[in-house]
């Protein structure tokens, strides 16, 4: 055996666990999902083959709205992530007093174990004794107790806002390590030039932290598509189908209802939708990094 075939045999002796890892955790189960999905699977010992039957029993209707909700859920939560993220980088990356405090104020909601921060968050949506409803009532906003949770919109707005409270943190820090790599002597002269700060912002800040926002966004993006947590604790996907995105849909067909072939369906369908933001993604970062080596 000569040299080049030693060295392949060795590289792939090295990718051996983590192939072995990749196939038993994820290919495995997703092999077995697409093959449940066209079964009518359910608690029953044995199940039969049948066909599409599954799949066009969630085009319809109800499963469309609930595609619909899934989407702006996600498009206003990522979107708002992003921005407060970006400008509270920005903010801890400037020279203000007491900035090393402001940025270790930034981690506790991302550090508090999630079901408790979403437990606290259920405790202020409370129209009895919740801290928003009471300081509505103390301002004369509202007349009377704010059920936030109790209520179709209120609660679709309110399970956003608990969602950006917990991501907020990551894209902030993410974003300000982009935004420090970005090189000194650029702003220097810039400065030097006359610039002021939105110029700088706009011609040296922004280009250079573009590929770091793309990937920040799609990384928000398949975290937030796939919420479970969130919805819930605090809702379960109520009042009436309000929150109830396709995560939590799928959840309440395969487990709540024992129908997993209907629920394997369903996550067939969440995996082509995140196949499709990855491929996207994908091919930006590759087109921005052409265009970044030309």
């Amino acid at each position: 055996m000569n040299a080049k075939k030693s060295a392949i045999l060795f590289a792939w002796l090295l990718l051996a666990p983590a192939v072995l890892y990749i196939s038993i955790i994820v290919i495995y189960p997703l092999i077995d999902t697409v093959h449940l999905s066209f079964t009518n699977a359910s608690l029953r010992k044995t199940y039969a083959y049948v066909g599409w039957l599954n799949y066009e029993k969630i085009f319809n209707e109800t499963f469309a709205g609930v595609i619909l909700r899934t989407f702006i859920w996600t498009f206003f939560s990522v979107l708002t992530k992003m921005v407060i993220g970006t400008c509270g980088a920005l903010l801890l990356n400037s020279a203000v007093p007491g900035r090393a405090l402001f940025r270790i104020l930034t981690m506790p909601p991302w550090i508090v174990p999630m079901a408790i921060g979403i437990f606290m968050w259920g405790w202020m949506y409370n129209g009895q004794f919740g801290m928003i409803s009471g300081l509505l009532q103390n301002w004369g906003l509202v007349d009377g107790p704010v059920a936030f949770l109790a209520y179709g919109e209120t609660a679709f707005w309110a399970t956003i806002i608990t969602d950006v409270w917990i991501g907020v943190p990551m894209v902030t820090l993410y974003m300000l390590a982009a935004i420090q790599s970005v090189p000194q002597d650029l702003y220097e002269a810039a400065w030097t030039d006359g610039a002021g700060r939105f110029y700088r912002f706009r011609r040296i800040t922004l280009p250079l932290i573009v590929p770091a926002l793309i990937t920040m966004s799609m990384i928000s993006l398949i975290s937030t598509f796939n919420s479970f947590d969130i919805i819930w604790i605090l809702t379960q996907g109520g009042p009436s189908g309000s929150t109830t995105t396709m995560i939590i849909d799928t959840y309440k067909t395969a487990i709540g209802s024992y129908k997993y072939g209907e629920g394997a369906a369903r996550a067939v369908l969440i995996c082509i939708f995140l196949s499709i933001f990855s491929y996207a993604y994908f091919r930006v970062t590759s087109r921005i990094s052409m265009e970044s080596a030309r």
